[in-house]
C-alpha cells in the first residue's frame, strides 16, 4: 500500500479510535463500571444508600474484550456468509451491546438485592432509563473497535482474525478508560466533598457525593460531567495509541527496512519518553497554577 493511502487509513483508524475510547469511559460512568466503583459498592455498607447503577459486570478491560470479541465473530461469521461488511459489522456491534445489557441489568439487580440488608433499594426506574444508555454507548465502543481491526485485517495485512484484534483491542481501550477516564471519575466527581488531592481517608469510605445539580444523583449525572472532560480525554488517550503504533510501523516498515525495524522500535521509546515529560512538565504547571494538592501542615496546624 501506498505511504500516502496507509496514512489515510491510519487517520480514520485513529478517529475510530478516539471515538470508541470516549464511548468506552462514559458507559463506565452511567454504569459504575470504574476503579471508583468499589466506593459505590461500599456506600450502602456504610450507611449512604444512593442511586447509582452499580453493574460493575467485571473489570473494564475483560468486559471490552468479551464485548468486542462478540461483536467481531458475529461479524465474521456474517461476513463468511456474504453479507456486506457495513452489515455485518453494524449486526455483531448490535448483538454486543444486548449482551453487554444483559450482563449489565442482572449485575445490577444482583448487586442490589445482595445489599437488603443495608437498605440498599433496587430501582427500577435506573434499570428503564440507565440500560439504554449503557447498551447504546457499547454499541458504539464496540462498533468504532470493529472498525479499526477490520482496516488492520484488509488494509494491512495483519496476521491475527478479525476476532482475535478485536478482543485485543478491548482489552486496550478498558485499560485506558480505567487509567485515564477514571481519575475524572472517581477524584472529581464521586468525592467532591473533601478537599482536592487530600486522599481518601479511612473515615471517607463510602461517603460518595449523592446529590446532584437536580434532585439525587445517578449514573447519567455522572456521565454528563465526564463527557466535559474525562470522556473526551480517555478518547484521546486511545486515539493516540492506536495512531501512533500504527504511525511508526507505516514510516518505518519493517518489510523493506535493513535493519529488521529497530527504527520503529527506537520511535516508539523516543515517543514514550516525550509524552512521559511532556506530561510531567503539565503537572508542574498545574501545580504551580492552582496551588498544591493540600495544605501544609503547618497550614492546617494554624
Amino acid at each position: 500500500m501506498e505511504p500516502l493511502t496507509s496514512m489515510g487509513v491510519l487517520a480514520l483508524m485513529g478517529a475510530a479510535a478516539t471515538i470508541a475510547g470516549a464511548s468506552e469511559d462514559l458507559e463506565s460512568d452511567v454504569g459504575s463500571q470504574s476503579n471508583p466503583n468499589s466506593q459505590v459498592q461500599l456506600a450502602p455498607q456504610m450507611m449512604y444508600p444512593h442511586r447509582i447503577y452499580n453493574k460493575a459486570v467485571s473489570g473494564e478491560p475483560p468486559s471490552n474484550a468479551l464485548m468486542c470479541a462478540i461483536g467481531g465473530t458475529t461479524a465474521s461469521v456474517l461476513m463468511s456468509t456474504g453479507a456486506s461488511v457495513v452489515l455485518a459489522l453494524v449486526i455483531g456491534s448490535i448483538v454486543a451491546a444486548a449482551i453487554h445489557g444483559t450482563y449489565s441489568v442482572t449485575s445490577y439487580i444482583g448487586r442490589s438485592a445482595s445489599q437488603k440488608r443495608f437498605k440498599q433499594p433496587i430501582y427500577l426506574d435506573l434499570i428503564r432509563t440507565h440500560t439504554p444508555v449503557i447498551m447504546g454507548y457499547a454499541f458504539i465502543t464496540t462498533l468504532s473497535i470493529l472498525v479499526v481491526s477490520y482496516l488492520m485485517v484488509t488494509t494491512m495485512a495483519h496476521p491475527f482474525p478479525l476476532p482475535l484484534l478485536a478482543f485485543i483491542w478491548g482489552i486496550a481501550v478498558g485499560a485506558i478508560g480505567s487509567s485515564t477516564g477514571d481519575v475524572h471519575y472517581g477524584a472529581e466527581r464521586e468525592f467532591q466533598n473533601v478537599e482536592y488531592g487530600s486522599g481518601l481517608n479511612a473515615a471517607n469510605s463510602g461517603n460518595i457525593v449523592r446529590k446532584a445539580e437536580s434532585g439525587i444523583r445517578n449514573g447519567i449525572d455522572n456521565s454528563w460531567f465526564c463527557a466535559k472532560f474525562g470522556g473526551p480525554v480517555t478518547g484521546i488517550a486511545f486515539g493516540m495509541v492506536v495512531f501512533l503504533s500504527g504511525w511508526i510501523t507505516v514510516v518505518f516498515d519493517p518489510s523493506i527496512s535493513e535493519t529488521m525495524g529497530w527504527e520503529s522500535i527506537i520511535a516508539g521509546i523516543v515517543i514514550v519518553l516525550l509524552l512521559a515529560i511532556w506530561n510531567r512538565k503539565i503537572e508542574v504547571d498545574a501545580r504551580k497554577a492552582f496551588g498544591p494538592y493540600k495544605k501544609d501542615e503547618e497550614e492546617v496546624a494554624a
